[in-house]
């Protein structure tokens, strides 16, 4: 086995973890509009415009 491949595959018995989408949906910590994503999604969820928004920012910061 390649010593790359062992970090992209998923360890055996292990299903990766998903988060539903659907109602209810969470709100964009920026702005305060919904978002996609459901309110048991981990981590910081933001609408789709902040989400644009943040990648044109980080896509500009060299």
């Amino acid at each position: 086995m390649d010593g790359n491949q062992q970090y992209c595959e998923t360890p055996a018995g292990r299903a990766p973890a998903v988060v539903p989408g659907g109602p209810p949906y969470a709100d964009c910590v920026q702005c305060g509009k919904p978002t996609e994503y459901n309110v048991a999604t981990p981590g910081i969820v933001l609408c789709p415009v902040c989400e644009w928004q943040e990648a044109q920012r980080a896509a500009c910061s060299g």
